[in-house]
């Protein structure tokens, strides 16, 4: 008796989440599908510095250290000298903003006219080779469907320059820095609307409220999996053994559904939860995100004196230079191409271990490392293929890992970044979501075609088990719809 009510409120459950949210299944993995090969529109490390222009150095007057300075930014462990089209500008970042400085007389260097934001934007596109004729800038804006990610927030507001190009191309320009911060072209921006939009409900009214949006997609996420549940206990339940055969009890469209999720069960089901836990944002789980006294403690903040001749030496071809902060020594890092640079210690060029050098060394990071008062194991490289792996802010530079206990800390090599912390409940949550929703093992990441034909062929497999519940859904709707009127 008991076991006969506890099938029927499975049924019931089951039947009355999948009426709400078959559709929302079919959604997700048809637009899973796109996402795979059209991600939501992200500015790479290598498009940022290929609109980059050598540094005028000739009108560059005063030093890193007087930045800080100027900027009033207390905290800051790090500045960056790039040119603009209105001269060369100091960048400090801190915890709560970032401060643009002219380099010329350390004035303020944000972007306050449309004008100076079309000519920043159109030089980026010069430098990419691309074409400016017919480019027209909007006003700035807080948000829009392409800015609407927490990333940007130290950025805003944001102007907006289509170039009206053949791509449909648009940049995205700082009032804040007056830096280019994402390009995007027509072909991203069409597919995302049946892609990341639809899979994230990403609309910018509704994600224009963080807090709002993320409890949104939590509840619909988990009512979504509780809906799976139960319909995988019913349709296993429901399974009957006809002779030596497995049988079930329903004919038609139900009998398909029935049969397609048991095939689909475990993949459904794993993926409906990681994608649950991708809402979890520290609810569950630890966030990955190192503390401010465990970044402080890694930089070891020394007073920003760089010595006068701070800008001395560098190359006539450097399009980026930075200075910042690492185990208590300031460095200087100077990049001429995406994937070349010359780091040394900020006036002690032959003493930082030879002018050649690209990266940190292991002793450097273990010095560093030291900072942090516990006890840690000598670090290591990480490895292409390593199943925490993190990349760099410069294409293809190693990535240390520092194992102190129970945590692990990575340093990026070319900049000192402290990147993240992993701790167990981290790590788990690393295979738990993103190795379950994306298939980010070492076995198939190697293996780029094989995981793209299995997340392919999943996908199609839950997007037809899915179109089978719509199918009830309708069915059903309909005979509610003829009862309510015959009475």
């Amino acid at each position: 008796m008991k076991s006969d009510a506890l099938m029927r409120a499975l049924i019931l459950l089951h039947r009355s989440v999948g009426v709400a949210f078959c559709l929302w299944f079919t959604m997700w993995f048809a637009s899973g599908i796109v996402m795979h090969f059209v991600p939501f529109p992200q500015f790479t490390e290598v498009a940022r510095f290929a609109g980059l222009a050598p540094i005028d150095l000739a009108n560059v007057k005063a030093g890193p250290a007087e930045a800080v300075a100027a900027s009033a930014i207390a905290d800051a462990t790090r500045v960056r000298l790039m040119q603009r089209s209105d001269g060369p500008v100091y960048l400090v970042p801190g915890s709560t903003r970032t401060a643009a400085l002219h380099a010329t007389d350390l004035s303020d260097a944000a972007v306050h006219s449309r004008l100076l934001a079309l000519t920043i934007a159109t030089d980026y596109a010069v430098n990419r080779k691309w074409d400016t004729a017919a480019a027209e800038i909007f006003d700035p804006a807080v948000y829009d469907q392409w800015t609407v990610p927490d990333d940007f927030d130290r950025y805003r507001p944001l102007y907006r320059v289509a170039l009206n190009d053949g791509l449909g191309t648009e940049l995205y320009v700082s009032a804040t820095t007056g830096e280019v911060v994402l390009e995007t072209t027509h072909r991203e921006r069409a597919w995302n609307y049946v892609g990341s939009i639809a899979h994230w409900i990403y609309p910018t009214v509704l994600r224009g409220h963080p807090t709002a949006w993320q409890r949104l997609l939590w509840w619909l996420s988990f009512l979504a999996l509780i809906g799976a549940s139960a319909g995988a206990t019913t349709g296993m339940l429901r399974l009957g053994i006809d002779g030596k055969r497995f049988s079930s009890p329903y004919r038609g469209w139900r009998a398909g559904h029935h049969w397609i999720g048991l095939c689909c069960m475990p993949f459904v089901l794993s993926w409906v939860f990681s994608g649950w836990l991708s809402m979890d944002s520290g609810i569950l789980f630890s966030t990955g995100r190192p503390t401010d006294s465990e970044a402080a403690s890694i930089a070891t903040m020394p007073t920003w004196t760089a010595p006068r001749d701070a800008i001395q030496g560098l190359s006539a071809a450097a399009r980026q230079a930075e200075w910042f902060a690492f185990g208590g020594r300031i460095y200087r890092r100077e990049r001429t191409s995406v994937d070349h640079q010359q780091l040394l210690v900020a006036g002690a060029e032959d003493r930082a271990g030879g002018s050649d050098r690209a990266f940190l060394q292991q002793n450097e990071v273990d010095a560093a490392a030291g900072h942090l008062e516990r006890p840690c194991d000598a670090s290591s490289v990480l490895g292409p293929y390593d199943d925490y792996a993190i990349a760099s802010d410069m294409p293809n530079a190693p990535v240390f890992r520092v194992i102190c206990g129970d945590d692990w800390f990575h340093v990026d090599a070319s900049n000192g970044a402290l990147l993240e912390r992993l701790d167990a409940s981290r790590r788990a949550y690393r295979w738990l979501f993103r190795a379950s929703h994306t298939l980010d093992f070492r076995f198939l990441t190697a293996r780029p075609v094989l995981r793209t034909n299995l997340i392919v062929g999943l996908c199609g497999c839950g997007f037809i088990f899915s179109l089978t519940g719509v199918v009830i859904a309708w069915q059903r709707l309909l005979s509610c719809f003829r009862s309510l009127g015959r009475r």
